[in-house]
């Protein structure tokens, strides 16, 4: 069976795992929006046996991600489904937890945009989102690799890169979350955790 493969996935997966443990603690599903390779969602959902997880991708990657999730054969690890942020229905009813990895910055912006209209419509009141890659603050580089890092995925697409911090709080705000940690991670990465709360 094919089993794609992330070296960064693997790199990255414990000190995420750290952050995540203390934030997801009342959650009961998360949902993983943009699970790639599948490598994070099998190895979260080991080590949150509280939870369910449930990946997601673009169709193409769905058989990569349940190859990782068949060989992890986890009583709270679902079967990855379809979604596309673009799309403007989910496969889903009402979102309690949502964890993102790396996605931010691949998407376009008008993706980033959608994305956020979904929390916006899916997310339950009190849900609590982690999102996790590089972001620029007050429209700089937070170091020289993540400015060569957006070099190269501009080059890769155009409509590809990393997003300013203080766009994604606005866009937050805009779907109801409000940005209450802003965690330092290694490789120059942050972990973003987000509270929503009832639209007044």
């Amino acid at each position: 069976m094919n089993k794609p493969f992330s070296q960064a996935c693997e790199n990255n997966k414990l000190p995420i795992l750290q952050k995540i443990a203390t934030v997801f603690t009342e959650s009961n599903t998360v949902w993983e929006i943009g699970s790639g390779t599948g490598q994070h969602a099998c190895y979260f959902a080991e080590h949150l046996p509280h939870l369910t997880w449930q990946p997601t991708d673009r169709a193409e990657n769905l058989a990569g991600i349940n190859n990782w999730i068949n060989d992890a054969a986890l009583m709270n690890l679902n079967k990855a489904l379809a979604l596309d942020v673009a799309e403007k229905n989910w496969e889903c009813e009402k979102i309690d937890a949502l964890f993102t990895a790396n996605t931010l910055h691949i998407m376009s912006w008008q993706e980033v945009e959608l994305f956020f209209a979904g929390l916006k419509k899916y997310l339950s009141e009190k849900a609590v989102v982690c999102i996790y890659g590089a972001f620029n603050y007050n429209g700089h580089y937070s170091s020289a690799s993540n400015a060569q890092f957006d070099q190269w995925l501009k080059a890769r697409n155009p409509q590809s890169g990393i997003r300013d911090f203080e766009d994604i709080e606005k866009l937050a705000k805009s779907a109801n979350l409000k940005i209450e940690n802003d965690f330092a991670m290694p490789a120059n990465n942050r972990l973003l955790m987000m509270h929503s709360y009832a639209n007044d």
